[in-house]
């Protein structure tokens, strides 16, 4: 066996009893040589590919956080910038703003979106690793606290779309038919990706990391229903408005939703191989 530190030196055949090292089991990437896949937590050697003769490199990833932790943090900046940036106008804008019903459908709508995410993260995701880098956590949270906070909150709650704006005032943003419907499409979305959350909660038994095919409502078309879902709340919020801010998150956002159910979708071809359904898309029903 051969072992590499965090620059990728590798001490080869050195057993561990000969030098005096401090292993933490949650940061450390174990990988077989020439390979860049993680070899599973819990697996046997044989499990894991690991024959006679393989060498397996360790790579410290240095100080760790939780997943969960990660996810609540994300979710928090959203929900103290916009009610900051709503309930304080004047020290964002120099002056009042007179609410428009769109500006308050949307606040609503965000702060909902993202209190059903720290809920879910309490009470629904299970995590298949316990932890991550701790300095990811500034990269995962740059995208909400920047794109869907500040960006989105200084764009949407501005002057521009309060209720004595041109933008606003005799144009569809105010019609209630068009944001009655804006929203239950909305509705309609956040509720889907919810169900489907709680469908891929309960593949897998607490403290396990077992993989299984998901079915049921969502599953028949794509693999990911829950990024598709959760693009379709975006879109929505996005047109509703007309915000640059809202379709800058919205591309972001899609094109890191794609990236992930593609590999996804590919993971699970690969794993259960003839037993996955074979027109099933990755993220969008009979296009991707």
């Amino acid at each position: 066996m051969s072992l590499g530190t965090q620059n990728e030196k590798e001490w080869h055949a050195l057993p561990l009893r000969q030098k005096s090292i401090t292993l933490h089991p949650s940061r450390q990437k174990l990988t077989l040589k020439g390979e860049s896949k993680t070899l599973p937590d819990n697996a046997t050697l044989k499990e894991a590919g690991v024959v006679d003769g393989s060498e397996v490199t360790v790579k410290d990833l240095g100080p760790q956080i939780g997943w969960r932790t990660v996810f609540l943090i994300e979710y928090a900046g959203p929900l103290l910038i916009h009610p900051l940036i709503y309930h304080f106008p004047n020290l964002f804008y120099g002056g009042p703003v007179q609410h428009s019903v769109l500006q308050k459908y949307v606040y609503a709508a965000v702060m909902l979106h993202f209190f059903k995410r720290e809920l879910e993260t309490l009470f629904v995701h299970r995590f298949s690793h316990g932890t991550m880098p701790f300095r990811n956590v500034f990269k995962n949270s740059a995208h909400y606290h920047i794109l869907s906070g500040l960006l989105l909150a200084y764009s949407v709650y501005s002057p521009t779309y309060a209720a004595n704006s041109p933008y606003i005032r005799g144009t569809i943003r105010e019609n209630p038919t068009f944001l009655w419907s804006c929203l239950a499409v909305w509705l309609f979305a956040e509720l889907s990706n919810l169900h489907t959350h709680i469908t891929l909660r309960n593949l897998r038994p607490a403290g396990s990391t077992k993989r299984a095919i998901p079915h049921g409502y969502g599953f028949s078309l794509v693999s990911c229903p829950n990024y598709f879902f959760e693009t379709l709340g975006w879109t929505v919020i996005a047109v509703m408005t007309g915000s640059y801010a809202a379709w800058i998150f919205w591309v972001a956002g899609t094109y890191q939703m794609a990236v992930w159910a593609i590999k996804k979708h590919k993971n699970y071809k690969k794993e259960f191989g003839k037993d996955y359904p074979a027109n099933r898309k990755a993220m969008f029903p009979f296009i991707l």
